[in-house]
């Protein structure tokens, strides 16, 4: 299978980029094809800018050739991971940023047709979608308030997958006061989920 892995995380020694290192390898290992985006490292720019705006609806085709490795892969992909620490309730800034810059109209979704009409979605090679987030947070808390991240990625976003997309959402809660048992487990709890995807 096609896996594309984006990270999201300024340091390199983060518990983050460990999962993200631990995914990737344990995908490459079970003989997926693998690529990467690795965010802040790669000093991708989140800001739509006002030239981009302007264009984003009748001349996509502009906005597209200015990321176009990333859609690229995008397209190329038949699963695809979100590895990143969750930050005020959701994604860091530069992973939305991404999302607006790259997931454009014509390339993850089609605009509405009308009123009352929800995007049509076009990443239908998408056919298994996860996410590996850390959290300061308590689970019993973001269960209380709807975990805003989840809601947006998974419900928001899974119209525009394969009807028929996987989605796993594995996340690390109380990091600011997990123990190295508790990452260490979380990492085993990584390799045993990606090893077993046919």
């Amino acid at each position: 299978m096609r896996f594309l892995v984006v990270f999201c995380h300024p340091s390199k020694t983060s518990f983050s980029a460990a999962l993200y290192t631990r995914t990737r390898d344990t995908l490459q290992n079970s003989g997926h094809e693998v690529r990467s985006i690795e965010l802040y490292q790669d000093k991708f720019d989140p800001v739509l800018s006002l030239d981009e705006w302007n264009t984003y609806l009748e001349y996509t085709d502009k906005n597209l050739s200015a990321v176009k490795d990333h859609v690229d892969k995008l397209i190329w992909a038949e699963g695809m991971v979100f590895v990143f620490p969750t930050w005020m309730y959701g994604p860091p800034a530069l992973l939305k940023g991404w999302l607006e810059r790259v997931w454009l109209p014509g390339v993850a979704f089609e605009i509405p047709t009308g009123k009352q009409k929800i995007a049509q979605g076009k990443l239908r090679n998408i056919k298994r979608f996860c996410v590996i987030t850390t959290s300061g947070s308590p689970r019993w808390w973001l269960w209380l308030i709807g975990n805003p991240g989840k809601k947006m990625l998974f419900k928001g976003y899974k119209v525009l997958f394969n009807k028929y997309c996987k989605l796993k959402w594995l996340q690390l809660y109380n990091m600011n006061h997990s123990t190295k048992r508790d990452r260490e487990t979380f990492l085993k709890n990584i390799s045993e989920y990606f090893s077993k995807i046919p």
